[in-house]
């Protein structure tokens, strides 16, 4: 039986060019860019509650790290270190083996240095903390909307929910959908190049981690606003399955790591050149309002006759 820091040596060390001391010692040393700000985020990942127990560990050891980094991408930050604590119920050499593959596959992607970490006995669990970089006061943070912002989300959100739906035996997604939807769920992408691109123009950002009218909520909350969806600008959901569903799975399912964000009516144009380099369709799905006493971070949709509809599931909450 290998020991840890067997474990830690064969699989969880590589090379760390961009850190000036890596794995090995009490701590390791960087050295962030001049002028620079670090951003700092930790995600956790339960088995059970963030992934299904036979998920594979490659496609997991992918998602572990990019759901973190989504969190860098919507603050507008250049991705440059991690660190990865976890616990596993036994040394599996060939399931560790597959689930570096994949973190190290998305570490390369988005030149990100493993650091560092901690591994124990228990149930599985993995903790990732990740740092990038932001120039100064350039950061996208929540708090910045503004009344007349545009409300613009990325990508395809519901489609990791809808693969999770499918699982569960709650729909059946036709062909065209259910590979999309499975990679969506297993393997998200983080929408690094777009945060950067975001920089400058949007005034707040997000990524959408359990639900687009919750996270949505957290921007206007923090801005002390209120916020109008129009549900005819939203993304086309799939044919052939229950519209209720897949409404839900847009508006509330989670697991997206798609961003949204506000921008100023002038930045439409930017926005559309964005959206085209990126070959990233982004949608234009709203705007922000000025909130009555007590109502800031209100989420509307309406529809196309302009009614508010309800939604009594706006999001994921662990304690909810």
């Amino acid at each position: 039986m290998p020991s840890e820091f067997d474990l830690i040596a064969r699989h969880f060390t590589q090379s760390t060019p961009a850190t000036v001391l890596g794995p090995g010692d009490d701590c390791a040393l960087v050295e962030p860019s001049p002028g620079k700000q670090l951003a700092v985020t930790t995600d956790m990942l339960v088995s059970g509650t963030h992934f299904l127990p036979q998920t594979d560990p490659e496609r997991l050891g992918w998602k572990t790290l990019a759901v973190n980094l989504s969190d860098l991408a919507a603050m507008g930050a250049r991705p440059r270190w991690a660190t990865l604590a976890g616990s596993l119920p036994e040394a599996d050499e060939d399931w560790i083996a597959s689930f570096c593959r994949g973190f190290f596959e998305c570490a390369s992607a988005f030149d990100i240095d493993l650091i560092g970490g901690d591994t124990t006995r228990g149930p599985l669990n993995l903790c990732v903390t990740a740092m990038g970089e932001v120039e100064p006061g350039q950061a996208l943070c929540r708090h910045g909307a503004q009344v007349g912002d545009d409300i613009w989300v990325s990508g395809q959100p519901g489609m990791a929910a809808l693969g999770l739906a499918h699982l569960h035996a709650r729909t059946q997604l036709p062909e065209s959908w259910l590979h999309l939807c499975q990679r969506a769920l297993e393997k998200p992408q983080p929408r690094i190049t777009l945060g950067l691109g975001l920089v400058g123009v949007a005034h707040a950002a997000i990524d959408i981690s359990d639900g687009l009218l919750a996270d949505l909520g957290h921007i206007a909350e923090r801005s002390h606003l209120q916020a109008r969806i129009f549900l005819t600008r939203l993304p086309s959901l799939p044919k052939g399955i229950d519209r209720a569903l897949a409404l839900d799975c847009l508006l509330a399912g989670g697991d997206d790591y798609e961003l949204c964000c506000t921008a100023p009516v002038r930045q439409r144009s930017t926005m559309a050149a964005l959206a085209a380099r990126l070959e990233l369709p982004l949608w234009r799905i709203g705007e922000m309002t000025a909130a009555a006493e007590g109502e800031a971070g209100k989420v509307s949709v309406l529809d196309a006759d302009g009614q508010i509809l309800s939604f009594s599931h706006r999001g994921f909450d662990h304690f909810g």
